[in-house]
């Protein structure tokens, strides 16, 4: 069984052997699931295969022991409690961010999972860089070394971010901080959205007429100005921290940006000011403009990415956390 466990869907599937179809589970939604151990079971309640033997399940969160709390939801993941409620012979814990990175491996911009940002080119042969805002801000690197894929997953999103030029230096004193600061998860998510939308407003001295983060996105297709303004900023910001981790980790191979935000506004990221952002990086600014973007518009590509490291284990390298039974 592959899971994928956010701070607002759960989503699980079967891979019924190495190199089979992944088959796809009903997605469930944390809020209205007590812990992981219900909403797999209701997951499974259609699934008329063999039941699986073991499980390698995709956590969003540090993951630096068997049991773990979500950051942006009440659920705590126990290998131990799911592996022996559902009688498996191993469950293994990794960062969201973990399957993702070996999903960048498999998807092909020939078979639509990828949507390029910017001229169209290949994905190179060197780092590639995931990152994804949607609940919260996820973030990881595809190393390759020798014959393998190193895979590093990280905690970026939460780095401190802050304003570039005089128009967002305006904007900043009404953002909303989380525990004091505002760090790139704080604006570059759906909640982040949200916050953009209503420090625009303020700062206009207008009211914010929208009360969650999907008002914004329908609302900019009516050609609500605010709305428009806010996705503008939204892009620009996402194109600027996309680039900043690309300078970071090297990413010659490419960065992909997956989450559930960026495949709904494609048509904003490829207006312009994402790009400009993204290459804006002076002194490199010519090696970052060589640095092919994508948006994965394939919907499950921690799945894909989960069902390509169980296949294919020996090409892998990664940290994970488990339980085994004995």
């Amino acid at each position: 069984m592959l899971g994928d466990i956010g701070g607002t869907n759960a989503r699980f599937a079967i891979l019924p052997a190495p190199g089979e179809p992944v088959h796809l589970l009903p997605r469930t939604l944390t809020a209205q699931t007590p812990d992981p151990v219900q909403a797999i079971r209701i997951a499974l309640q259609g699934y008329e295969g063999a039941p699986p033997r073991s499980a390698m399940i995709a956590v969003a969160t540090r993951v630096d022991r068997p049991s773990i709390r979500l950051t942006n939801a009440a659920w705590t993941i126990d290998a131990e409690a799911i592996g022996k409620a559902l009688g498996l012979e191993r469950v293994t814990l990794v960062n969201d961010y973990t399957p993702v990175a070996a999903s960048a491996a498999v998807l092909d911009m020939g078979r639509g999972d990828l949507v390029p940002l910017g001229e169209p080119m290949p994905p190179g042969s060197g780092t590639r860089v995931v990152l994804g805002p949607g609940t919260g801000l996820g973030a990881g690197a595809l190393v390759p070394i020798e014959d393998r894929l190193a895979i590093l997953a990280t905690e970026a999103g939460h780095m401190d971010f802050g304003p570039i030029d005089e128009d967002e230096m305006g904007l900043w004193p009404h953002i909303q901080r989380v525990g004091g600061r505002v760090s790139a998860e704080v604006v570059l998510s759906g909640p982040g959205l949200f916050r953009l939308a209503k420090a625009c407003a303020a700062e206009h001295g207008t009211e914010c007429p929208f009360t969650v983060p999907n008002d914004i996105l329908m609302a900019a297709r009516e050609g609500n100005e605010l709305a428009r303004r806010t996705l503008d900023l939204f892009a620009r910001c996402l194109g600027r921290y996309a680039g900043d981790l690309a300078l970071t980790f090297e990413a010659s191979g490419g960065v992909f940006i997956a989450g559930g935000i960026a495949p709904r506004i494609v048509d904003v990221l490829q207006a312009g000011g994402f790009r400009r952002n993204f290459d804006r990086k002076a002194p490199h600014d010519a090696w970052a403009r060589q640095v092919p973007v994508y948006v994965i518009v394939n919907p499950e590509p921690a799945l894909q990415g989960l069902a390509a490291i169980v296949t294919h284990p020996e090409r892998f390298i990664f940290q994970s956390q488990g339980w085994a039974a004995v």
